[in-house]
């Protein structure tokens, strides 16, 4: 168990930043298409090494936006991992290519069970391919277990900059409730917000444990954009094999 007074303080530090969160998520506009991503969870597996697939496809009245990215990450210790990602868009006039690159950190800052909530840490730094256009990415991670069920909560902060995005500080909030009803299939609502997007739709989610920590995870789920009389909904999928 980790220093008792390094505990509080971290603990504090995250409720702070999930105050600010919170603000900002309500007080700036958000410019981003990509408003349904992933609900993150805030654990960390010691000496866990990890491959990810992720695809999004978002269809509203400006087109059906595709978004795919390809990931490995490994724990560099038992309380911190790094991932990177390769991010391929298809865009409304159906080019693809490749979009963007990614680094991200997540930090369990709590062990699990330790208090009223477990909590964790994001930080995510994103740069456009052939673009002077990066963005920041960071907020709190938070998840407690009521019975058989689990409340995930992500807020997070995002600030862009470069001479190719006019795209300034915004705010997100996302939201996973799920009934862990097996390993392998776990029902679940999820809820993504920010200033121009609330949408909210079914998921489901599983996980398949082989010998040792090989474990393979797996989750879909379908998004409906409630904020406006147009048409706007994202399919969503993931594959994630843990050795």
């Amino acid at each position: 168990m980790r220093n008792i007074t390094v505990s509080r303080f971290c603990t504090c530090v995250l409720f702070a930043n999930l105050f600010f969160a919170s603000l900002v998520a309500f007080a700036s506009k958000s410019y981003a298409t990509e408003a349904v991503d992933k609900v993150y969870h805030p654990y960390v597996l010691p000496f866990e090494r990890e491959f990810e697939w992720r695809f999004t496809s978002r269809k509203n009245d400006a087109g059906n936006a595709l978004l795919q990215r390809i990931a490995y990450g490994q724990a560099i210790s038992e309380y911190v991992t790094v991932e990177g990602y390769l991010v391929g868009e298809r865009d409304e006039n159906d080019n693809f290519g490749l979009h963007s690159y990614e680094i991200e950190t997540r930090w369990m800052i709590t062990d699990q069970g330790e208090y009223w909530a477990d909590l964790g840490a994001l930080f995510e730094l994103e740069k456009e391919h052939n673009k002077d256009s990066w963005e920041f990415t960071t907020g709190l991670l938070a998840e407690k277990e009521i019975g058989r069920t689990s409340l995930t909560i992500n807020l997070l902060v995002t600030q862009n900059w470069g001479k190719d995005t006019n795209e300034k500080l915004q705010g997100e909030f996302r939201l996973k409730y799920r009934y862990r009803w097996i390993p392998e299939i776990q029902p679940a609502i999820e809820v993504y917000s920010n200033r121009d997007f609330f949408g909210v739709g079914p998921a489901l989610m599983g996980i398949k444990r082989f010998e040792g920590q090989r474990q393979l995870k797996w989750e879909l789920g379908f998004i409906v954009g409630l904020n406006g009389d147009s048409s706007d909904h994202t399919l969503r999928f993931a594959l994630e094999m843990e050795f």
